[in-house]
């Protein structure tokens, strides 16, 4: 079964699906490119049915595709204090994990990742409820919701969630669409725990950074598949215009036995695109041209990942790793 494990569930509200959707930063510039990626316009976002149309276009794309079969939704989070209380001021969007949930019952084509911050109020019976109803990961950011999963007070979440199986999907590296609480929330370190208690962990994006605007982690990244077995990566935003992928760390990725480690993810709705690694030397013009023809964005990403030497292994080894009922 081949898994893109990374594709955003984004929602406004409408049909009561409980998500908002309120862009700052660079999120609004990106509005366009990122509508566009999910076959969809701007003015969609202001329109009746967005939230409809837009799992609508995730169905189709999964079932017109040729090299994906599922892919996992990821609910998001809001921002929090480690006294628990919310900060619905410092994010973009909100897509709670029902709405994820009910989705996923509904469409066999999806597998949900909730989104839980440890801190509060109630999120340990939220957690053993959402276990209940099929959660296949849980996904956060740790820069951007504040969770130092270091904190000694997130032992028992973290502890349940290495008894269930239920692996973190843990954002790691830059972070330009939303707005950042702690910025060295972004280093794989902050898995250290979680991996020590036997939680699987899943470093997106790998640790990478932009190119001369953040750090980059991928050295750490690296140093940490040594020492911990329960560590995987993932190579979601790492074929688009995110200036996250460099040749260099193109070749350390793709090479053995880092691959072995590493899952298949497209980071949708952020846009793939073939320019940056053909102008990195990663990819040739009659791969760029062939990806220029390709429509349908699952399939984009994961050609786009095939030339850039990902091997078949990267696209199936969600299926050995997630909490699939």
């Amino acid at each position: 079964m081949r898994i893109d494990c990374h594709v955003h569930l984004v929602g406004t509200g409408t049909g009561n699906s409980g998500c908002w959707y309120r862009p700052k930063g660079l999120t609004r510039f990106g509005e366009p490119m990122m509508t566009k990626a999910v076959g969809l316009k701007v003015d969609d976002i202001q329109g009746p049915e967005f939230d409809q149309l837009y799992v609508r276009n995730l169905v189709r794309f999964i079932s017109e595709s040729s090299l994906i079969d599922q892919a996992m939704l990821l609910a998001h989070e809001l921002p929090h204090t480690e006294d628990g209380t919310p900060l619905p001021e410092l994010s973009s969007l909100y897509v709670p994990n029902d709405y994820v949930l009910e989705v996923a019952a509904a469409h066999p084509e999806f597998l949900p990742a909730i989104s839980i911050h440890p801190a509060k109020d109630g999120a340990f019976e939220e957690l053993n409820d959402c276990l209940d109803r099929g959660a296949a990961a849980l996904k956060c950011l740790p820069n951007v919701q504040g969770i130092d999963w270091n904190n000694p007070r997130y032992t028992k979440f973290l502890e349940r969630m290495a008894e269930a199986g239920l692996p973190l999907l843990a954002h790691t590296g830059s972070e330009r669409t939303m707005p950042v609480i702690d910025h060295a929330l972004a280093s794989p370190t902050v898995l250290t725990r979680a991996l020590e208690i036997g939680v699987t962990c899943i470093a997106a994006h790998a640790g990478t950074g932009m190119m001369v605007l953040d750090p980059d982690y991928l050295d750490v990244f690296l140093r940490m598949l040594e020492k911990y077995p329960n560590l995987y990566g993932d190579n979601s935003a790492l074929a688009g215009l995110s200036f996250r992928l460099r040749s260099s760390a193109n070749r350390t990725l793709t090479s053995s036995p880092i691959m072995d480690r590493i899952l298949h993810g497209s980071d949708l709705p952020v846009p793939s695109n073939g320019l940056l690694p053909l102008l990195g030397g990663m990819i040739d013009w009659s791969d760029y041209r062939e990806s220029r023809r390709i429509t349908n964005p699952l399939d984009l990403d994961a050609r786009l990942k095939q030339m850039l030497g990902y091997n078949e292994a990267t696209f199936t080894r969600a299926s050995t790793l997630l909490r699939i009922l």
